[in-house]
């Protein structure tokens, strides 16, 4: 919901803080899908109790978040004034949910402590 209001919200530019960093917001497209990816795939583990293999329930997050991109983006050009959509968002957002993708695979893989239970 978070990510939904700020994709949509406009604000004044001289009230937002600007970093002189080309593409930032790339960046921040691709940390916030990340994140979205790992807590998602975390939160589905935990409320399916682990009885869903890891493989498939990595394809349904990212899925998740890929088509959520996808309508966020469309979103921006319909239903704002002042925000247009973005393929190089959709993108950094793809990117994100992939890589978030592969850090849970990794964390999972058995390299590390933790199990993921089928």
């Amino acid at each position: 919901m978070f990510i939904t209001l700020l994709s949509l919200l406009s604000f004044e530019e001289e009230s937002i803080p600007s970093i002189a960093i080309p593409h930032f917001d790339k960046l921040v497209h691709f940390s916030f899908y990340f994140g979205f990816t790992v807590l998602g795939c975390l939160s589905f583990r935990e409320i399916d109790r682990r009885k869903v293999p890891l493989g498939k329930a990595l394809a349904k997050i990212i899925i998740y978040a890929v088509l959520y991109g996808i309508v966020i983006e469309v979103l921006q050009g319909v239903a704002t004034i002042d925000r247009n959509p973005d393929l190089l968002d959709v993108l950094a957002n793809s990117s994100g949910a992939l890589f978030g993708g592969f850090a849970v695979k990794f964390m999972f893989s058995g390299k590390t402590s933790l199990k993921w239970l089928k």
